[in-house]
């Protein structure tokens, strides 16, 4: 079995309007993308040559430059090429999908791809045709916006046999192309009282493969079905005198692939119900109830195999997530696939998907709400950064093993708290075997969060207070370090106090300076991971524009001087710390903190001071600690910058949390710095933002979640 690899790369259209995921991931603009792909080890790639994107005005020269350019990288990198020409997409205007100018439209285009690059043996003309029609004809989401059984069945031939006459043009030009049909692979389960229901759609799952291979004759399960919904007899048979059966039937298997149907709708949240003209159900992902085993990708792929006896792949292997769980999916699509194989099963390879990552799929593409999730690379700098899944997919490819200690721990999607029908109300069960993160701060805001949000991504964890530990003591590290052994310390305290600090320079200095420094000394000698924690404060304000990682440090306050000196002295002791810069952190499970003290504040009818002529980067505690654990995950070190997108100044984000908690915005005083009579010297500028990434969402998104969670 192989190690393929995939970009996430559709085109679909909603209304008039075209989403290009290659555009809003960059690809299009850099030119080294494939040879960072192909230094993964992979040995096939499934890359775009997409209808839409060449060939958007009927009759007109294609410019193949681009597209030239990245087959001879990958040629000359011996990268076998699946050449993917509709990826969720209906076609270019001039066609429609629920017509035959799509079937022909594809066939002449497929002969076009194939007389330009005549050497690429690999073909998908359709991406998952299935789920294509699901959300073009049935659910109304994707162009041409139907939503019943006659356009989605109408869509699927369509579909099926664009694929059929895009393979036999292909072959006119190269009699060798193989045809790898992807789709995905789903079940359904029910109630009892639902099990026809779940029958007819695991039935249902399987008609594009079986037209393909000429199965549907009149004694289909579904003949008399397909034919009622449009399908007529001519139609049906057209298959059976032409079948198209792939050469390798490429599956994917997603967390939502399996689905459970309930006609109990008062357990389940209204956007769950559906009904099918006979009665109501909810429609809920089998692993989130507990009500349901789901059967997983192993038992999944060997009923495939078995009804088919094709070649099998996994053609997209792939989980929106954290990096942990990230990484523990892509060991669980792997090793069910080594499963397979040692069970004789004739699986050619895995693939592993969105290696630049995606955007908008949260919204299913339907919205220009374009919201990232990051794959093998992070392209969000515009410059693509290697992950921990990048490691793992080289050693992967390579034959090794690939060892993280986040991968001793299960994935969500096998814990007790995956369930959600009905609430279970079971804690995370964690696997006290596995290296542990020790957090060093447990009492504090922060130290408190990430011991929450550790426990919620199945992070093992060890969480001491400063009884337990003293930082300022190399002896104390040293014997945490030798009882606990974790693979990465989090330094989660430190003096926050920036007024206090003038008044208390021991204090701010053993708790942000002199503890780090101690924390990366023995994490060197140890071999641990650090991740600690610095300040906008270590800036003095004279941009007048947002600070990026490279930006000089210059602090005015005490607080702000002790922080530049640990990052300063944390590098030269450990040069793999990474330190994480933030703005003010804001968090709903704690009653410190501006935002929280504003509220409560308000709630009392106080007035309030604010500056208006202070800028910043308020920051959301789980945006902050989310993201610091995948940098941690990924092995980054240096100096980041984590802030939520947008700088604001306190009398602005004063006005906005007024409002939004419904409090009378007269309570807020907008004064000028110079008039609030600071003990401490701030800068009057110190938004943040990143040369190296916008790894949080924007204040106003963070602000949406904070008020929803404190609720």
């Amino acid at each position: 079995m192989e190690i393929w690899g995939g970009i996430e790369c559709t085109i679909n259209r909603v209304e008039e309007n075209y989403f290009d995921q290659l555009k809003y991931q960059g690809h299009y603009t850099r030119k080294d993308d494939l040879k960072l792909l192909a230094d993964l080890g992979i040995k096939k790639i499934r890359y775009p040559f997409l209808w839409e994107k060449h060939q958007p005005d009927a009759d007109t020269e294609i410019d193949w430059s681009f597209t030239s350019e990245q087959v001879s990288r990958l040629q000359e990198k011996k990268v076998d090429i699946i050449a993917g020409l509709v990826h969720h997409g209906s076609g270019p205007a001039y066609v429609n999908l629920l017509d035959e100018s799509f079937v022909t439209g594809l066939a002449a285009y497929a002969k076009k791809v194939a007389e330009r690059f005549p050497s690429i043996n690999y073909y998908t003309p359709v991406n998952e045709p299935l789920t294509t029609a699901r959300f073009c004809g049935l659910y109304g989401l994707w162009h041409p916006h139907k939503n019943d059984g006659v356009n989605f069945f109408r869509i699927l031939y369509n579909e099926c046999k664009g694929t059929a006459l895009a393979m036999k043009a292909i072959r006119t030009v190269n009699p060798q192309a193989k045809l790898v049909h992807t789709e995905d692979i789903g079940k359904t389960h029910s109630t009892d009282k639902l099990a026809y229901q779940a029958d007819f759609e695991n039935k249902r799952r399987w008609i594009g493969l079986d037209l393909l291979c000429g199965r549907v004759t009149p004694s289909h399960d579904l003949y008399d079905y397909l034919v009622a919904n449009g399908l007529t007899p001519e139609k049906l048979q057209y298959f059976v005198d032409n079948p198209c059966p792939p050469d390798i039937l490429g599956f994917n298997y997603y967390i939502t692939s399996e689905r459970f149907l309930d006609e109990n709708l008062s357990i389940y949240p209204k956007h769950t119900h559906g009904n099918n003209g006979k009665e109501a159900y909810a429609d809920v992902e089998a692993v989130r109830s507990a009500d349901v085993i789901s059967d997983g990708p192993v038992k999944l792929l060997k009923a495939a195999w078995e009804r088919y006896q094709l070649p099998v792949a996994i053609t997209e292997a792939h989980l929106h997530c954290g990096r942990e769980d990230q990484l523990r999916w892509l060991k669980y699509i792997y090793d069910a696939a080594k499963v397979l194989e040692a069970d004789g099963v004739d699986i050619r390879g895995l693939t592993v998907w969105s290696l630049f990552g995606a955007y908008g799929w949260d919204k299913l593409l339907t919205t220009m709400q374009r919201n990232y999730e990051s794959g093998v690379f992070d392209v969000r700098s515009g410059t693509p950064r290697a992950t921990a899944l990048a490691k793992m997919v080289k050693s992967l490819a390579e034959r090794e093993h690939y060892k993280h200690p986040v991968l001793d721990q299960d994935g969500w999607w096998m814990r007790a708290d995956r369930i959600l029908y009905p609430q279970s109300g079971k804690p995370n069960q964690i696997k006290s075997l596995a290296e542990p993160i020790l957090i060093i701060g447990a009492t504090g805001t922060l130290g408190r969060a990430f011991a929450k949000i550790c426990n919620d991504r199945n992070l093992n964890h060890v969480a001491l207070n400063k009884s337990q530990l003293n930082f300022g003591n190399t002896e104390d590290i040293e014997a945490a370090i030798q009882k606990y052994k974790p693979w990465a310390i989090v330094n989660a305290a430190g003096f926050a106090r920036i007024e206090d600090a003038e008044s208390r320079k021991e204090d701010c200095f053993l708790g942000n300076t002199i503890g780090p420094v101690n924390l990366a000394i023995c994490c060197r000698k140890y071999g641990v991971k650090l991740l600690t924690f610095s300040s906008d404060q270590v800036f003095d304000g004279r941009k007048n524009k947002e600070y990026t990682e490279i930006d000089q440090v210059n602090p005015l306050n005490l607080y702000g001087i002790s922080k530049a000196r640990a990052e300063k002295e944390v590098l030269k002791e450990y040069q793999d710390a990474l330190i994480i810069r933030t703005g003010e952190v804001f968090s709903p499970w704690a009653n410190d903190g501006f935002l929280n003290g504003l509220l409560s504040s308000l709630k009392q009818n106080k007035k309030i001071e604010v500056a208006d002529d202070v800028f910043l980067s308020p920051t959301y505690v789980t945006d902050l600690i989310n993201a610091s654990l995948d940098l941690l995950i990924d092995e980054e070190s240096n100096i980041w910058h984590l802030a939520n997108q947008g700088a604001v100044s306190w009398a602005n984000i004063a006005q906005d949390i007024a409002a939004r908690a419904r409090y009378s915005s007269a309570l807020l005083i907008p004064k000028s710095y110079s008039e609030l009579n600071f003990s401490a010297v701030r800068p009057v500028y110190s938004a943040l933002t990143s040369e190296k990434g916008l790894f949080l969402p924007t204040l106003d998104n963070a602000l949406d979640r904070y008020f929803l969670e404190k609720r």
